[in-house]
């Protein structure tokens, strides 16, 4: 589903993930979002994707792949407070994981930036984005 030129943000329902569409590990994060989230809650759409660059200039976000990016009732959320923000949304055990927002924000972005430095080297890089089943194609702003 793509968006028209002239929509925004306003115009989509649910919150938006934003992530690395080439990195294994943020195609493997999502992937453990669709499995796990207490409700369809989220719509995907790849940082590289033309939605994802028009929502990064909409809301002033630094356009470095290297964060995923939670954009919620016109609110940003990006590196670790995005992932605790997506993990109080999942079923539990892993809401437990939003109890690290106790950790200062300088403590989890710095394991965040150290994970995401190295996510290459660490899990790989695909061509393209992996093809999803069509139930969750409809979740995909940029499928």
């Amino acid at each position: 589903m793509t968006l028209p030129e002239d929509n925004t943000i306003d115009t989509i329902t649910k919150p938006v993930v934003l992530f690395d569409g080439v990195c294994n590990l943020c195609n493997g994060w999502v992937q453990f979002i669709l499995k796990r989230e207490k409700d369809q809650r989220y719509q995907f759409a790849s940082l590289q994707s033309d939605i994802g660059q028009r929502l990064l200039a909409q809301y002033s976000i630094d356009t470095n792949l290297s964060s995923i990016v939670v954009i919620e009732q016109g609110n940003v959320y990006q590196k670790s407070d995005a992932v605790l923000r997506i993990c109080s949304h999942l079923n539990a055990p892993w809401s437990f994981l939003a109890l690290f927002t106790i950790v200062p924000r300088f403590i989890r972005n710095k394991v965040y930036d150290v994970i995401a430095t190295n996510r290459y080297k660490w899990f790989g890089k695909q061509q393209q984005c992996a093809l999803l089943p069509v139930d969750k194609d409809l979740r995909f702003l940029d499928s």
